[in-house]
């Protein structure tokens, strides 16, 4: 009997916890709240945004292009032909 009644309060409370929490997440102050930050996160994003620092192009020239002619005395292999010749 006694078991009874506490599953009976754990069950009670656990529905309770539920039905309190779905309560205040689907109330008009929680939305309004919400929006709210939402809101003010939005605006100091903008505010801070506003106030970054431009950086210089530095970048200018850094790539050097090389020619495919100045290695000529590179040896051409054959994948197929280093194989043979290890085997």
């Amino acid at each position: 009997m006694l078991k009874e009644i506490k599953y009976l309060v754990f069950i009670i409370v656990i529905f309770l916890f539920l039905f309190m929490s779905a309560k205040y997440y689907f109330s008009d102050q929680n939305k309004k709240n919400s929006y709210r930050s939402l809101k003010s996160i939005n605006e100091k994003i903008l505010i801070y945004s506003n106030n970054l620092p431009e950086l210089e192009n530095d970048t200018d020239n850094i790539v050097e292009y090389i020619q495919q002619n100045q290695n000529k005395k590179k040896k051409k292999y054959n994948f197929w032909k280093l194989i043979e010749n290890n085997g």
